[in-house]
Parts: C-alpha cells; structure tokens; sequence
C-alpha cells in the first residue's frame, strides 16, 4: 500500500444519491426532482460498478467512515442502502468501528425505513432540520413543519446511538432574541452533535435571484457577526462547542467521516456529481464524476465508473488545500504536515503577524490554530499563511 501523509487522517467513502422531493431554493447542491420516479435497481448496480472501479484505484486501503449524502438518501429503500454498504465491504476492508452516516430529511423518516437502514449498517444520521419556525421553514422551501422535524429527532434518537441535525441561521429578518430561543430548542433535543449554517446566496439558486431583484434580504455582515458569536456562547455553555466553523459536538461526538476532510484524509466520492481525493502512485489526485443522473448512469454502464476528472495536484495545490481544510478546525494544523505535503514551510513573519492581530495561535504540540476572532474572517487568514 502507498505511504502518505494523509493515510492517518482516515479513508472514507461518500455516496451521493442526487434526488429528492423539490429543491430547496438555497440549495446549489448537486440534487433533482424526478416526477416520475427512480429506477432503484439499475442505480444500484451502477453503485456497486463505480465502487468497485474505486477500489482499483485505491487497493488496500481500509474504510473508516461512509457518508450517504445527497439529494436525499432517506429516499432510498433499505434494501438499496444495505447493497451499497455491502459492495463497499466487499471492495475494501471495513473498520470494525466505521462510522456509516445517511442524510435524511423529516418528511422521508418512517419508522420502519429507520430500524431497515439500522439493520443495513447506518449506524448514524444526519437530519435536514433547518429551522424550528413554521414560518422559516416554508420560506426555505422545506416540505416538513417544526412537529414533523421534531419527531423525526425522536425516531432519529429510537433507532440510533448516534444523530445529528442541522439549522440555518441568519435567515431574513431573524432577531438574536428569536435565535437565541431557537438554538436552546435544539440543543435541548440535540445529544451529542449540531451542524448550524449561516445562509448564503449561493450563485444559480432562486435565492440568488430573488436577491439580485430585491425580494430577498438577508441580515448585513454586522448583523450575521452577531448572530455567529450569539450561537458561539449560547452552544459552548451547553457543553457542545464548535470543533469546526459550522459544527458542534459535544466531545468524542465529532463527524468522523467530515474529519477525513479537515483533516486532509483520503476519500473516494461515488455517485453523480461525486468529489474524491485519492493517493495514486503519482501523488495526490482530484477526481469528480459526471452531475448528471442520468449521464452518469449511461457512463457507469459504459465505462464501468463516471469520473469526468482526474487531476494530479500539484504539492503547491495540496498544500493549499490542506490549509483551506485544517484550519476550519479549532484543533488547527500541524506545520511539519504542511511541510510534508507542500515541500513547503510557513512563512515565520506571517505567523508572527496573525498573532499579534489575535488571528492565529499555537495548540498543543506546535499546532497552528485560528482562534475564535480568527474565524470569522478564516479565508483572509488563509490566503495570508498560503501566499
């Protein structure tokens, strides 16, 4: 097997199932409504395909987490889930203690559907929350009320050790005061793990359009700062502080599988519209496959995969990334990884000078992090050390 600096970061395995009942007019995601319905079978044996494709390109390597995102996987049949974790275990070696996550929205958890992707493997959910206002949640497109979201929580924590869910804050006209009590909603409910997005207008989404024609306001940059260091307070006191920007866990409860990716892991990404970064002997390679369901389907039953791209990075370009990646977590990076990655070492005076500005600090054991002042402005943080 090729030794490299990412092989103790973790090996994980996304699958994107790219449908889903409408699309949410924020979502720039890679998702599609199909009305007329999903030939499950043939997408599965696609699945098993490109996996097995992946596994050529990966030998040896053993799975540490599996994320089923999308569009929305909840969708899918049990018996559909449990043949892809079963092509993955028979591609590589899978960790006797593999995190295996599947995205869900509340309006497609069912009981019985939940104990059928327990008996698949999932051992870990993720619910597609959003908001906990009737109001909100319709202005998001979303398709569930706060009671259905809410028992979805409770089916969530029935069939599982292990759940999370998400909001989005910085929703138009949303008060602290509203937030606040919002936020103590969730993290009443929340066991162990919170994923809490500030919205952006994402370029291409409905959103996006209703902004540039001036029927959608979003809280100003000052406002948005007010509402990211009211959810900073309100969840460290609640015993889950944030670990990366947007996610709190209380400790030991992170997402192993989004560690793989801060952490500069190895990862393959299986599905329409899929990312992956792998190690190949020629180094570290990028790899995306074909958007299009449909496209990549005919691609897989052609070709036996769907990448469209397999792009060799520089050690300049994974340098970078490593960087972009590493210090959205509060435990920061580790500079001689950096170095190994890069062939490259950070600039001391640079380092020197996010200091003094309280931007960045060292963690135990010579890490580099960015502080709680840093975060807001991370990417100005980033392109300073990178440059």
């Amino acid at each position: 097997m090729i030794q490299h600096p990412t092989q103790d970061a973790g090996f994980g395995v996304y699958v994107h199932w790219p449908f889903c009942l409408s699309k949410c007019p924020y979502c720039d995601f890679n998702s599609h409504v199909r009305a007329g319905g999903i030939d499950e079978s043939r997408f599965l044996e696609a699945f098993r395909r490109e996996i097995g494709h992946a596994g050529e390109m990966t030998p040896g390597r053993t799975v540490s987490s599996i994320f089923l995102g999308g569009g929305t996987p909840s969708l899918m049949q049990p018996a559909t889930v449990a043949g892809i974790l079963d092509a993955i275990a028979t591609t590589w070696s899978v960790a006797r203690t593999a995190e295996v996550t599947l995205e869900a929205n509340p309006t497609s958890v069912e009981a019985e559907r939940f104990r059928g992707y327990r008996a698949a493997g999932v051992n870990r959910v993720s619910l597609g929350v959003q908001a906990l206002d009737d109001g909100d949640l319709r202005k998001l497109g979303r398709l569930h009320s706060v009671d259905e979201a809410l028992a979805a929580v409770d089916v969530a924590a029935k069939y599982f050790g292990r759940f999370s869910f998400d909001l989005i804050y910085a929703r138009p006209d949303q008060t602290p005061k509203a937030w606040r009590a919002e936020l103590g909603r969730a993290l009443s409910r929340a066991a162990e793990h919170l994923s809490l997005y500030q919205l952006t207008i994402e370029p291409d989404t409905w959103f996006a359009r209703l902004h540039a024609a001036g029927r959608l306001t979003i809280p100003d940059p000052e406002a948005a700062r007010v509402l990211y260091d009211l959810t900073q307070e309100v969840c460290d006191k609640a015993g889950l502080p944030a670990y990366e920007i947007s996610n709190h866990a209380r400790p030991g409860a992170e997402s192993r599988h989004n560690l793989v990716y801060w952490r500069y892991g190895e990862y393959v990404g299986v599905g329409p519209g899929a990312h992956g970064r792998v190690m190949t002997a020629k180094g570290r390679t990028a790899t995306a496959t074909e958007r299009s369901p449909e496209d990549w389907l005919a691609r897989v039953e052609r070709h036996g995969h769907g990448l469209v791209e397999q792009t060799l990075l520089t050690r300049e370009e994974a340098g970078d990334e490593f960087l972009l990646m590493g210090l959205r977590l509060r435990e920061g990076i580790e500079p001689a990884r950096y170095r190994t990655i890069s062939g490259r070492t950070l600039d001391h005076e640079r380092i020197a000078e996010l200091m003094g500005d309280g931007l960045i600090a060292h963690r135990v054991g010579a890490r580099l992090a960015v502080t709680p002042a840093g975060f807001p402005v991370l990417d100005a943080v980033v392109a300073d050390l990178a440059a």
